[in-house]
């Protein structure tokens, strides 16, 4: 399969290179998600388009079992800083993220699956909005979802590009790889007036200042030291001239977990930490906007992974996962099927430095034929029990 897949590089690299040009963000996947349905089409795929508003489901094979092959299509809204022939053509808009390779890598993978006597089914999952949610806080994962995508999968993998490995190797670990994620925000609500009279006002400041203590002790006095977690505050806003107490602070966060039971523990902790406000004689308001949840590498989809890398790059290449808070809704379609995710080294030399998110971010493409290669044996592997 590595061989097959190393094969067809310059289509990986045309069709990469192609996404990299036209970059598109969130659920505005227009012109790639056309281009991924017709090529999958011309491969002979029962092909579903605007999925998920505009993901798009490919299946090939009959009966037997079902593995789901993810990969997310969305840019990010990022001034692409690179110089490269690819440069993106949509100004404040960047494949700084390596979907572009992600959605390259699985139609190289279906193109090698569709020479293949399977037993059972493959289907594709092309997914928008990765990064980013809708105006009802959806991402593209929960709409695909929601649409049917992973009706009857019995297993769900995915790869993600790593900068930070050497190509030629690939990272993999069960258990949780990435955290769940939500949003906080809230108003603090004082008494306004006069700066030179803080004793006729109930300051806001002063409530927020009690609150942001409180809620820095969350994760480190009132959280198991072995369940990782994170709250950080992400703004804070209030007042309009230096002489003026204002009525109100606005201030917003984020929350990292990996199990629910902790999940539900901040929630109740991040509520304890405002009722401060109410002790000091002010008031406030609280809400959340629920993210996706954790991702939870399967241990049996892991091993096979493992495996599968094990065989096609040597043992000494596959490496542990670092876990990481960060978050990937790809947890959201586990949450029908065990699965797993993969690590991909595609670090490019020069450009150590530039992580995920970057505007100087960049991929080795000659680990394009290794991703592709694992993901359509791991596939074969998975069908043929």
């Amino acid at each position: 399969m590595l061989k097959q897949s190393h094969a067809i590089s310059e289509e990986l690299i045309e069709w990469r290179r192609d996404f990299h040009m036209h970059p598109e963000i969130g659920f505005e996947l227009h012109r790639t998600s056309k281009i991924v349905a017709d090529e999958l089409e011309k491969m002979g795929y029962r092909v579903r388009r605007n999925v998920g508003k505009s993901g798009v489901v490919a299946e090939i094979g009959e009966g037997g079992k079902l593995i789901a092959i993810r990969a997310d299509m969305d840019a990010l809204p990022i001034l692409e800083m690179n110089e490269a022939e690819y440069k993106s053509q949509n100004d404040g808009a960047m494949h700084a993220c390596g979907h572009d390779s992600h959605t390259a890598m699985a139609l190289g993978a279906a193109l090698l699956l569709s020479k293949e006597k399977l037993a059972g089914r493959v289907r594709f999952l092309f997914q928008p909005c990765e990064e980013t949610v809708d105006n009802e806080g959806k991402s593209g994962a929960q709409r695909m979802s929601e649409e049917g995508a992973m009706e009857g999968v019995d297993y769900v993998i995915a790869q993600h590009v790593d900068p930070t490995r050497p190509v030629g190797t690939i990272s993999i670990s069960a258990g949780p790889s990435s955290g769940g994620v939500d949003s906080w925000h809230a108003v603090v609500k004082g008494k306004g007036g006069h700066g030179a009279h803080p004793n006729k006002t109930i300051d806001p400041f002063y409530l927020t200042a009690h609150v942001i203590l409180a809620l820095n002790a969350i994760i480190s006095r009132r959280i198991d030291p072995f369940d990782p977690a994170v709250i950080s505050i992400g703004s804070i806003n209030g007042g309009f001239a230096e002489n003026v107490i204002p009525e109100e602070v606005k201030i917003t966060g984020t929350l990292r977990f990996t199990d629910e039971a902790v999940h539900q523990q901040i929630y109740a902790e991040i509520k304890r930490a405002f009722e401060i406000i109410r002790t000091l004689g002010g008031d406030y308001e609280l809400g959340y906007d629920v993210g996706g949840p954790p991702m939870i590498n399967d241990k049996f989809v892991t091993e096979m992974i493992e495996q599968t890398g094990k065989d096609l790059l040597g043992k000494e290449n596959v490496q542990e996962h670092q876990k990481t808070l960060g978050a990937e809704d790809f947890g959201e379609f586990m949450k029908h099927a065990p699965g797993a995710m993969f690590t991909l080294g595609t670090q490019k030399a020069g450009h150590e430095d530039y992580l995920l998110h970057h505007p100087k971010f960049d991929i080795d493409e000659r680990a394009m034929p290794i991703g592709t290669a694992i993901l359509a044996e791991a596939a074969k592997r998975f069908l043929n029990g």
